[in-house]
């Protein structure tokens, strides 16, 4: 079995490359900077036969064939208890650190990662490091790719079975999609926080020197509130004794993934959702394709963690464009100037 470094997905490694590690950052890292976090050679994790496992698959696969990898992996021996979307997971720094928990608590081992391309499966498999980031940065996987799913899960029990001892009996035939993690600790608002009008606001830098400008520059123009730029990875704890009550929040996923975290209503079958906008201040509607990766801002009462998410979805495809909209729409419906 040839091993291949992640190649996924390209068109979004620029991001990897401006970014500094997982942890550091507002801006959630998509699935292809994950998976740059990956490097090969790695060995077969020593309890992967006794120990849980949780599967992060790319949203490409289909029911089918995740139905043939649970399958796969009981012959093996490999208790995969919940499978998520990648994507989900690493959808946010509050996302993260809700999905981190969970896995603490239902004392998850190792995670699985399937990758698919057209032309071959990739199955990785590391050790969980129980922290949101979920692995380490340069953490070597033992990685089995192949053109054929069968033939690539018949070299996984190939090898486990002939290296490791099996005490995982136990283990489900149907894979089991986990329940969603909640990034929400306190109240879930529809509408804006009156109070940050008299409370400073925290806004969290990205990282990047170019982006953090970007950032400075629209909230200076645009933002009403007082606020302060506070330095990347900042645990809400530090930003509370720096007297600060708000801070902003971002998540960046696929449309219907984001409004499922947040806690909208989302019919299986919507193929696009309706998102709110405001060129040249005049507030418009468009609709963006379910798959779509977006952008959603929105604040957070450090205290409480309580999340108001503004009065209507105001998704966007990129930070900027997210940003501005729950701005104006702020204003708008505080009619602040």
């Amino acid at each position: 079995m040839k091993q291949l470094r992640p190649t996924f997905f390209k068109v979004f490694f620029f991001i990897a490359f401006c970014l500094p590690a997982f942890v550091q950052a507002q801006i959630p890292y998509d699935e292809a900077y994950f998976l740059g976090q990956i490097t090969g050679g790695g060995s077969v994790p020593a309890n992967l036969l006794s120990s849980r496992t949780v599967v992060l698959y790319s949203y490409v696969y289909i029911d089918k064939e995740l139905q043939k990898i649970q399958e796969g992996f009981q012959r093996s021996g490999i208790d995969a208890v919940s499978y998520f979307p990648i994507d989900m997971v690493l959808a946010g720094k509050d996302v993260s650190t809700a999905f981190a928990d969970q896995f603490v608590k239902r004392e998850i081992a190792n995670i699985a990662v399937l990758e698919k391309s057209q032309s071959e499966y990739k199955l990785t498999f590391l050790k969980f490091n129980g922290k949101p980031s979920l692995i380490e940065k340069d953490q070597p996987g033992w990685v089995v790719t192949n053109k054929d799913l069968t033939e690539a899960l018949k070299y996984v029990q190939y090898t486990v079975s002939s290296g490791l001892k099996r005490t995982n009996l136990l283990i489900n035939d149907e894979p089991e999609y986990g329940a969603i993690a909640n990034p929400i600790l306190g109240k879930r608002n529809e509408f804006f926080a009156v109070d940050m009008k008299v409370d400073l606001v925290a806004i969290p830098k990205f990282g990047n020197e170019a982006m953090d400008k970007e950032l400075e520059q629209i909230i200076s123009a645009n933002f009403p509130f007082k606020y302060k730029m506070t330095e990347p990875g900042v645990a809400d704890k530090e930003l509370r004794k720096q007297g600060l009550l708000y801070t902003m929040c971002v998540v960046h996923t696929r449309v219907q993934v984001a409004q499922q975290l947040l806690g909208y209503n989302i019919g299986k079958s919507e193929t696009a959702v309706v998102s709110v906008t405001y060129p040249e201040g005049q507030q418009q509607l468009r609709n963006i394709p379910a798959n779509t990766p977006v952008y959603k801002i929105y604040f957070k009462h450090i205290d409480s963690g309580n999340a108001f998410l503004g009065n209507k979805w105001d998704a966007d495809m990129t930070w900027q464009d997210a940003l501005l909209n729950q701005i104006r729409g702020m204003k708008r419906e505080l009619r602040l100037n």
